[in-house]
Formats: C-alpha cells, structure tokens, sequence
C-alpha cells in the first residue's frame, strides 16, 4: 500500500531534530518567516536551513510562498500548531531538562499567540468567563457557541456568519502548556484573537510569541468579559 502522508514515526524524527523544532517554534505565531529568519532561529547556516525547510515542506508540515527574491515560510495549518503545543504540554509535565523555556517565558505564561489565537493565563481565564456565562460550551475536544454566546460575540464585533465558514472547527479547546488548562481555539478562537488585535487591546512582542496588553486592552477586558489581568 502507498503512504501518501508521512507516518508518526516520520513526523516524530522531523520534529524531535533540535534545529527543526526552533524552525517549528518560531513560526507558531501563525506568521510567516524568511529562509535567512528561520536559519537564524535554528542558529544552522542558510544551507542546512534549507534542507530542513525542504524536509519539512515536504512532509508538509511547512507551506512556502516565493514573494520578490524571498521565500516565506508558515505552518501548514492550525493543526501543526495545536500538535505542537501539545508537544509543549506534554514536556511541561515532564522532568526539568524537557520542560519548553522559552525567551520571555514569564510574559509568554501570561498572554501569548498558539497559531492564530491566544493563549497563556489571560487566554484561559477568557474561556472559563465564557464557558460561566454559558456563551461556549466546552467538552474534552469539542464546543459550541450557544444562541447567548453568538449574540455576545457579534457585539464585541465579530462576523459570526463569516467565522463559520470554511472547512476549521468551529469552537475547541485547545490545551494551554503553561497552564494545563483549555483555552479557545477554532474559528471562534482566531476571530477573538484578531479582533483583540483590531481593538489595540493587544500587540505583537518583538522576537517571541508573547503579547503585551495595553492600557485599553485592560480596561475592555474588564468591561467586556469581567477579566482582571494582573
């Protein structure tokens, strides 16, 4: 029988290569990164960059766009980034010498981006204020917005016609590594993120996936969800 898919073993040998996992990292901000970027991450010379960027497109755990003179690299979907931080999960609970630390890693324990929504303690106190508002309602790997919930979230400003388009959950949880706890994910997850984003509620950190909360983003989580961030 022909394989069409790489196999556990295979994408567990691609991940489990120290230069590979930083390529993997450094892009679970859901952007994406230069050839010359990730071979700086990886602390690897553009040349082996190059052959474990090639490796990990093919496995297709990678997708690549040519702009200009570049090329840029992304995960391949958000399933990438959920076996990831799920990898980084499973390490958390591990001895010490496996345990993710990260550059930031306090403020990245706080808010940060998993993919394309946001995680860390501030993410996960966000769903337990939905989930006890009975706007979601969460299982061990599925949810649902209630008729309340799409309410609530069309007037923060979501499109929730548009969130439910397309082929991605909908509404899950997805498994916080620093917290060992759910925070959102799915479509609904992204939308809340980039609307956060919108708002100016939150920002990009220089060189990590962690996030900054502004003064407004304080005020608006408080008002609107009932948060406190410390």
């Amino acid at each position: 029988m022909t394989q069409n898919h790489p196999s556990i073993a295979e994408v567990a040998s691609l991940v489990g290569n120290p230069a590979r996992a930083n390529i993997l990292t450094a892009l679970l901000d859901g952007q994406a990164l230069t050839a010359g970027e990730l071979a700086y991450v990886a602390q690897v010379s553009p040349q082996t960059a190059s052959g474990h960027l090639g490796k990990l497109a093919q496995a297709r755990l990678l997708t690549v766009a040519k702009q200009g003179r570049h090329c840029y690299y992304r995960l391949a979907s958000p399933l990438i980034g959920r076996m990831l931080e799920g990898i980084m999960a499973v390490a958390a609970d591990g001895p010490p010498r496996y345990r993710p630390a990260w550059r930031g890693d306090e403020a990245l324990k706080e808010l940060r981006t998993c993919y394309d929504h946001l995680a860390g303690r501030l993410a996960v106190a966000l769903a337990d204020a939905l989930a006890a508002r009975r706007h979601i309602l969460l299982t061990a790997d599925g949810g649902i917005v209630t008729a309340e919930g799409t309410d609530f979230l069309a007037r923060f400003g979501l499109d929730m016609e548009r969130v439910g388009q397309g082929k991605r959950a909908f509404c899950r949880p997805c498994l916080d590594w620093s917290e060992r706890r759910p925070h959102l994910a799915g479509a609904i997850g992204a939308a809340l993120a980039h609307r956060c984003f919108e708002t100016g509620w939150v920002a990009r950190l220089p060189d990590t996936r962690a996030l900054s909360l502004s003064p407004a983003g304080r005020a608006g989580f408080a008002e609107v969800f009932g948060l406190h961030p410390d």
